[in-house]
C-alpha cells in the first residue's frame, strides 16, 4: 500500500509543477510593435506595424517564460500611405525590395530562446528574429511587467513594455545607409489575456 501511495505522489509531481504554467495570447489591438530610426540628420522618425500576433507561456513560481510573435510586414504604418502627387508615399516605397520586400517575406517572426527574470517578472528576453529571410540574435529588454485582471475586460492578463535594438544592414535593409540610420529601435507592448 505505502508503495502504491508513493507510486501516486511520484506521478502528481509532474503535473504540479505544469499547473503553474500559464499559456497567454497576444492581444491583437494591444500588442503593436513601433520602430524609430534617425533620418536624413533631421531627427527620428517612427512608425508601427499595426497587425502582430503571438503567444507566451509563463511560470512566474519557477521563473521561465517563452515567447513567439509574428508582425504582418505590409502593415507598416509611418502616416504616409496617401502618394498625392507623388509617384509613391512612403509606406509603399517601405514595402518595395529597397527595405522590407513584402511579396516575398510577408512576415517579421520572433521565437524566444531563454527569458532572464527579476523577481517573478522577465526582465530579459533572448531570441532569434527573422527578418528578409534571415535569423539572428535579439534581446528584449523588459521595462516593466504585471499581471493581473485586467480593469476593462475582467480576465486575466498579463504584459509589459520591452525594447530591442538591431542593425537592419544585418539582414540586408542596407537602403539609405547611412543617411537613414542602420540602427532601429524596436519597441512594443506585449499583452496577452490568459488562455
Amino acid at each position: 500500500m505505502k508503495k502504491a501511495l508513493a507510486g501516486i505522489a511520484l506521478l502528481c509531481v509532474p503535473l504540479a509543477g505544469l499547473a503553474q504554467s500559464e499559456s497567454y495570447t497576444l492581444d491583437p489591438y494591444h500588442t503593436i510593435p513601433h520602430f524609430q530610426l534617425e533620418y536624413h540628420g533631421f531627427g527620428t522618425i517612427t512608425g508601427r506595424f499595426d497587425k502582430a500576433a503571438g503567444k507566451f507561456i509563463i511560470d512566474r513560481a519557477a521563473r521561465k517564460a517563452a515567447l513567439e510573435f509574428d508582425i504582418e510586414s505590409a502593415s507598416i504604418n509611418t502616416a504616409d500611405g496617401d502618394r498625392g502627387k507623388r509617384p509613391r508615399s512612403r509606406d509603399e516605397h517601405l514595402r518595395t525590395g529597397d527595405f522590407f520586400n513584402v511579396m516575398e517575406f510577408p512576415r517579421i517572426s520572433f521565437r524566444s530562446t531563454s527569458v532572464r527574470f527579476s523577481g517573478d517578472a522577465p526582465a530579459e528576453i533572448e531570441g532569434q528574429v527573422t527578418l528578409l529571410g534571415v535569423t539572428r540574435p535579439l534581446t528584449f529588454n523588459v521595462e516593466r511587467w504585471v499581471c493581473k485582471e485586467h480593469a476593462v475586460y475582467k480576465r486575466p492578463a498579463c504584459g509589459g513594455n520591452a525594447t530591442a535594438l538591431l542593425k537592419r544592414s544585418e539582414f540586408g535593409m542596407k537602403y539609405g545607409i547611412p543617411s537613414i540610420s542602420d540602427e532601429v529601435r524596436l519597441s512594443t507592448l506585449f499583452l496577452g489575456f490568459r488562455d
